[in-house]
């Protein structure tokens, strides 16, 4: 089956054929394991392994991933819903940056940025501890930070909103 993929301004096709995905030509192959009792996938493509926490977006196909760490939105479709969306006319929505959320409950640890600072996509804004982990969250685009609203040492609900950013 093939799938269009989007991480942030990039689309990749990716085809899944049982245990070998095709990248841009390139096969691989991939096995997922499950991580019995947490929300951790452990994904091999080749010789590597990756620790991968996934979790639904607001709509079919998006999904934000926590790849070795890493955070980042992504939107995978099939050929079929894709051709339907387009069809239907949907767009891709509003572009720029969304304020960051936190995914989990948790404590901030440590801001990163302060009012008016310029900010590039993959940059580190806020650190915070769940799960007794570190979870360092970062910019999913580039922007200015409007507002700080995380504060070092306060315990944080999942959705509160940490930064504003424009």
């Amino acid at each position: 089956m093939k799938y269009q993929v989007t991480v942030g301004d990039a689309d990749v096709e990716i085809e899944l054929d049982g245990d070998v995905a095709t990248v841009a030509g390139a096969s691989h192959v991939v096995h997922l394991a499950e991580v019995e009792g947490t929300p951790v996938r452990m994904v091999t493509i080749g010789d590597e392994v990756h620790r991968v926490i996934s979790r639904r977006g607001a709509s079919r196909g998006r999904y934000t991933l926590w790849i070795d760490g890493f955070r980042c939105e992504v939107e995978a479709l099939d050929e079929r819903t894709r051709v339907i969306r387009a069809l239907a006319g949907v767009g891709r929505g509003p572009t720029g940056p969304a304020p960051l959320i936190a995914p989990m409950p948790g404590m901030i640890i440590r801001v990163a940025v302060q009012v008016g600072d310029l900010v590039e996509p993959g940059q580190g804004l806020v650190v915070m501890e769940a799960m007794k982990m570190e979870n360092e969250l970062r910019a999913t685009a580039a922007g200015t930070v409007k507002a700080v609203l995380a504060v070092p040492g306060t315990a944080v609900e999942k959705g509160a909103v940490l930064l504003e950013l424009e």
